[in-house]
């Protein structure tokens, strides 16, 4: 199995998550353009699957659902975002060690999908009030836990952006 195995369509998501070592950790986002916070993140929401004791190996499972373009192009962080399309997006995700699977939401929110795949652990940035979501309150609804983890400071793509667009200009 190579790391390109680990994206899965989203009409087969369900069963592919159902296979999956529990528990389910889920999160979602556009990660456009990969950097240190987004490795940091995906990191620390696999370790909240649990070790199996056997040198530290992890038990459970990350599955991240990107944004569609489409979707991304929704949430209004430009004109021309995201610069990685959702393959190459997808593709660089999956290649990441901590993560377990990766497919697509094409939604405003990720409501829908978390509903299809019921995670047992939702995990968000920091930056997100937990008891706000809907998210969470689904997740929560059957069982399961919505946590937020600390913002990783220092590292944003869009702050990215407009850095290289002004070395540009200059």
């Amino acid at each position: 199995m190579t790391f390109l195995d680990k994206i899965s369509s989203r009409q087969d998501a369900k069963a592919r998550v159902a296979a999956l070592p529990k528990p389910v950790v889920f999160t979602n986002g556009v990660f456009d353009v990969l950097h240190a916070g987004h490795v940091t993140y995906l990191a620390q929401a696999r370790e909240l699957a649990g070790s199996n004791g056997k040198g530290g190996s992890l038990a459970g499972s990350l599955v991240v659902a990107l944004n569609t373009d489409a979707s991304a192009k929704r949430l209004g962080k430009g004109p021309d975002r995201p610069l990685n399309n959702e393959a190459d997006r997808a593709t660089l995700i999956a290649a990441l060690e901590s993560v377990s699977l990766v497919t697509w939401f094409d939604e405003d929110t990720p409501l829908e999908i978390i509903d299809e795949l019921r995670p047992d652990i939702l995990v968000k940035g920091g930056d997100y009030d937990m008891q706000r979501l809907k998210e969470a309150k689904l997740v929560e609804s059957y069982g399961g836990k919505a946590l937020a983890l600390s913002f990783v400071a220092g590292y944003s793509t869009t702050a990215l952006v407009a850095k290289i667009r002004q070395n540009h200009r200059e």
